[in-house]
């Protein structure tokens, strides 16, 4: 093998990264059981006792790595983690509403045209979600006021710092407006990562959707959907405050010291005495044992710690409180400490009524320690802030006379007025810019400002001052954020998805190890090897991408343990033809590996291009499923065609033949002699494939069209558990009347007294009154069946506008697929005929899988088409193009060995030559799908049927159109004829085929 120290380097490396990041994943789980055992009373886990352990570890060393402490903080940042639908907790896709943004620019114009021409792009932009509002409004306005000027509109004194004036062009206001809506979008992403962070979730996802205004956000864990929602949705706002100055707030804070300091003079005596006792206890009983070890001596130093600390504490005031050296602060892991403190009613006895306290948003890190400064800001109980941040006309990052980073902030000439005043009463002291209740920066005035423009200055960096600017923008444009999409799954439905997804991973791996050891023999447990090791570099690699596992994500997984083993079968199928002409073993492993290399190439990037195209277009479980099928990929390449070969030629140098075999007594006679004319019987097939889709087709119009999942057709859906079975359709009819007649389905779901409801009703409204709308009604029918304790378990809500996204870009990533391997085939193969040949098999099979659901359906299997149904048909277009991408290679191969022939005369041997490592690659695959059907439970039910219905079509369409297809667009286009090759020919094909 060339370039073996490479492959082996390559190798060491990036194990010995896998083994760093699941080492940390392995720390995190043992503290989270710690955290459990810690909190288990009784048999049960008190979840609040649970947190507090896992708080009080976050910033404390849990492990150590060649002499650098890691703690709790940095093993979860680097484990890798589960997602939402193993783990529980709320996933939620925002869109910021660009139609305020619109309005706030023309300064909430009341002008008749322009109103009109806002109600009209709504209504476009329904039939049209993948059109900019802007394009729409401006399409609208031309509509219903031809010849009129958007800058009639616009110009106004908001936007002059915008350059917009009366002159303006209506392409030159379109543009700042679509640059407004950008930016909004932007400072609306920034204000909701702070306020995530601040809702005190580990490991929450927020992220921007490429190409579109809308924010994803995870929230592992939560278990209060109610104010997640309002968290979210709730408007920005931004407020100038007075601050006081530290003379004046500090009488107070010395007569509080006093109150708490004598609070503690009088449990001093009776806390000390108990802390001396114990100590002494403690010490007397390690005397009693072996004084000597480790934990008699961690008794007495914790004994005389613990002591030190509650005799240091006994009179200390709020010192134990405010902790931040040098001012009025805490650490940040104390701040709830001090919230209950202010908020008590000795403490605000003595605070002035006016007086409020607010902490900084960002900690400042002192000698390892994060901590958060507290400011005390001049505001009256209910009474608004001196400015708003409506005021605000501009801000960016600037920078001052000495090149340092400041920045520029313009207001309005209301605000401008008012800012005036502001400042000219706050000479040397600070005003807050607060946002969210939390202050972002106080500076000191230095003079009165008149005019609205202003410099705010201080020892930022650029990204700080780009933070703030952005802070200050926030508050200029209402920018109401609406719920498009929301998933809440229950941690019990969390559980119960990590069993099954643990089980049907565990079973396909069981199943593919135990046919590759009967069916090569040693060379199996090789495959073997080489297949756990994958699963190894696929685990690592997620964790180094800080990528969650997710249900979809062990899909993939499960699906790159059978398609892995592909590049295997192939190898080994090579070699086992070539030792049966004679070679000696170390030879047919060479020509095997090499002869296998261009068609497992050719393979891995057609499952590479599904991979990417799902990867970009999809989002949640998709995106999962794409991501770890990526990786599944490139580790598979590495272990199935490298490190296997290390493996044989390890065990082959200097031994005997018989130290590596690859075959056994099942298979050694296995496939000799197979000799078929599939060619011969294409036509047929051709029938028999257009019959079946007909008759897919027709039944999905008898039923009233395909069964669109609510990603597609969008609606809300519950997942309810009842104490006993319940018949779906009586559980429907109860609903009916309460969803007022809106399309309503009830299945089962799992199991017979889990029924998942979906419905339609309500589903162009995407408030959260409408949620608790359809919610309530949704109670208020399960009431007949009280008596069986309904409740939920999971909600999912998928708004119109995002399901038509959803369907759009399905249909893309489709065309896109099928256009990318359109154009690989003909690169590699370079003639049109096996490109279209290709591409027609593949949509063969995607109309295959489509036609069967509807026969599912009349035969009592009723299976939903959803997102994770696209990635299924586009994971069978992978699979089928690598089948068919060997025979084509196959083809080539013999083409080229036999120029005599012709196309249609090497046709059917290529098929025969294949058919072992077809037969073997589909039973592999369609053991592990199967699998997944029986245990991967009712979330990847639709997912496994589509791969297992796929896996049949693929195999079929590879065989029986993809080759034949080429013939009959081909044609017999060298020097011989068309059709079975006559007995002149077969000696010449012999021994290409032996």
């Amino acid at each position: 093998m060339r370039n073996k120290g490479l492959v082996i380097t390559l190798t060491l490396i990036v194990s010995a990264l896998c083994v760093y990041f699941l080492y940390f994943t392995a720390i995190s789980r043992r503290v989270q059981n710690d955290a459990v055992e810690y909190a288990t009373r009784n048999g049960r886990v008190d979840q609040q006792q649970r947190q507090h352990y896992l708080d009080s570890v976050w910033r404390a060393p849990v492990t150590n790595i060649m002499g650098v402490d890691y703690t709790y903080r940095d093993v979860r940042a680097s484990e890798l983690g589960l997602g939402l639908d193993l783990k529980g907790g709320m996933h939620v896709t925002l869109e910021v509403s660009p139609v305020e943004i619109v309005r706030a620019m023309a300064g909430n114009s009341k002008d008749p045209k322009f109103n009109q021409a806002i109600q009209r792009a709504q209504q476009l932009q329904k039939q049209n979600p993948s059109t900019s509002f802007t394009a729409l409004f401006a399409q609208s306005f031309r509509e219903v006021a031809p010849g009129d000027k958007l800058a009639r509109i616009f110009a106004n004194t908001t936007n002059k710092s915008r350059g917009i004036d009366i002159n303006s062009t209506d392409q030159k206001v379109l543009q700042e407006v679509d640059k407004e809506v950008e930016e909004a979008i932007d400072r609306a992403f920034r204000i909701l990562r702070t306020r995530v962070d601040k809702f005190g979730v580990n490991q929450p996802n927020i992220q921007r959707v490429k190409g579109t205004g809308r924010i994803q956000i995870e929230l592992p864990g939560v278990d209060n959907p109610d104010r997640v929602r309002k968290l979210l949705q709730g408007q920005a706002k931004l407020e100038f405050w007075e601050v006081y100055k530290q003379d004046e707030f500090y009488p107070y804070l010395a007569q509080l010291d006093a109150i708490i300091k004598a609070k503690d003079d009088a449990t001093k005596p009776a806390t000390t005495a108990a802390a001396t006792t114990a100590a002494t206890d403690t010490a007397a009983t390690a005397a009693a044992g072996d004084s000597t070890s480790l934990a008699a001596q961690l008794a007495k130093k914790n004994a005389a710690t613990d002591t030190a600390k509650t005799a240091q504490q006994a009179g200390s005031g709020l010192a134990k409180y405010f902790t931040m050296p040098g001012t009025l602060g805490a650490n940040l892991r104390d701040t709830a400490r001090v919230n209950d403190l202010l908020a008590s009613a000795e403490v605000k006895a003595v605070l002035p009524p006016n007086m409020t306290f607010l902490w900084d948003v960002k900690p400042t890190v002192i000698e390892g320690q994060e901590y958060l400064q507290l400011n005390a800001i001049r505001k009256q109980p209910g009474a608004n802030a001196p400015l708003g941040g409506d005021v605000v006309s501009d801000a960016r990052q600037d920078y001052d006379q000495g090149g340092r980073p400041e920045v520029s902030m313009q207001m309005n000439p209301s605000g401008a007025k008012k800012w005036q005043k502001l400042t000219a009463a706050s000479i040397g002291k600070q005003v807050a810019i607060v946002l969210d209740d939390y202050v972002y920066s106080a500076p000191v005035v230095q003079s009165e400002i008149a005019g609205g423009n202003s410099s705010i200055s201080g020892n930022f960096t650029i990204e700080e001052a780009q933070d703030l600017a952005n802070v200050l923008k926030a508050g200029k444009l209402p920018a109401p954020t609406r719920i498009v999409e929301e998933a809440v799954v229950g941690p019990s439905l969390g559980q119960e998805a990590i069993n099954q997804g643990l089980y049907s991973s565990l079973a396909g791996l069981a199943v593919i190890m135990l046919f590759m050891a009967f069916y090569y023999g040693r060379a199996g447990l090789v495959a073997d090897a080489a297949l756990l090791f994958n699963m190894f570099l696929i685990l690592g690699v997620l964790a180094q991408f800080g990528t969650a596992l997710t249900l979809p994500g062990i899909a993939g997984m499960v699906l790159v343990i059978g398609t892995s083993v592909d590049a295997n079968v192939l190898i080994f199928e090579r070699i086992r033809e070539e030792l049966s002409h004679g070679l000696l073993v170390k030879d047919a492993i060479n020509k095997g590996y090499s002869r296998a290399f261009s068609a497992i190439f050719d393979s891995n990037v057609t499952t590479l291009i599904v991979a990417i195209i799902l990867g970009f277009f999809g989002t949640g479980p998709v995106q999962s499923f794409a991501v770890t099928l990526g990786i599944g990929v490139f580790t598979s390449f590495l272990s199935a065609v490298y490190v296997s070969r290390l493996i044989i030629e390890w065990l082959t140098k200097g031994k005997e033949t018989s130290a590596i075999t690859f075959s056994t007594f099942l298979s050694r006679k296995l496939f000799q002699g197979v000799n078929f004319d599939i060619v011969g019987k294409r036509k047929l097939a051709y029938i028999g494939s257009a019959l079946y889709i007909t008759i897919g087709f027709v039944l999905m119009a008898i039923q009233g069209g395909p069964n669109l999942g609510v990603d597609f057709r969008g609606g809300r859906a519950y997942v309810v558990d009842f104490n006993k079975a319940e018949v779906s359709s009586d559980v429907r009819a109860a609903l009916v009347d309460d969803f007022q007649g809106a399309g309503t389905e009830v299945k089962t779901y799992g199991s017979a007294n889990r029924l998942r409801i979906t419905t339609g009703y309500l589903a162009d409204d995407e408030s959260i009154e409408a949620d608790k709308k359809v919610e309530a009604a949704l109670l208020q029918g399960l009431k007949q069946f009280g008596a069986d304790n309904p409740q939920i378990r999971s909600t999912s809500k998928v708004g119109a506008t995002i399901a038509d996204d959803i369907k759009r870009t399905s249909v893309l990533s489709l065309g896109l697929t099928l256009l990318a391997i359109f154009v690989y085939v003909l690169f590699r193969f370079e003639k049109w005929q096996y490109s279209m040949a290709a591409v027609v098999a593949l949509f063969h099979d995607a109309l295959f899988i489509i036609a069967t659901y509807p026969i599912a359906r009349a035969m009592g299997l009723n299976l939903e088409m959803d997102q994770v149904f696209v990635a299924a048909v586009l994971s069978v277009l992978g699979y089928s193009m690598n089948d068919t991408v060997v025979i084509y290679d196959r083809i080539r191969e013999y083409l080229r060995e036999n120029p005599k022939l012709t196309f249609a005369q090497v046709v059917n041997p290529a098929l025969v030559s294949t058919f072992s490592r077809t037969m073997i690659t589909a039973t592999t695959v369609l053991m592990v799908v199967v699998v997944l059907f029986i245990f991967g439970g009712e979330t990847l039910r639709s997912f496994s049927f589509a791969m297992i219905i796929g896996m049949l079509a693929g195999t079929y369409s590879s065989l029986f159109i993809a080759a034949p297809l080429i013939l009959d667009t081909y044609g017999d286009k060298q020097k011989g004829h068309v059709g079975t090759p006559t007995d002149a020919d077969a000696p010449k094909l012999s021994t290409a085929i032996q």
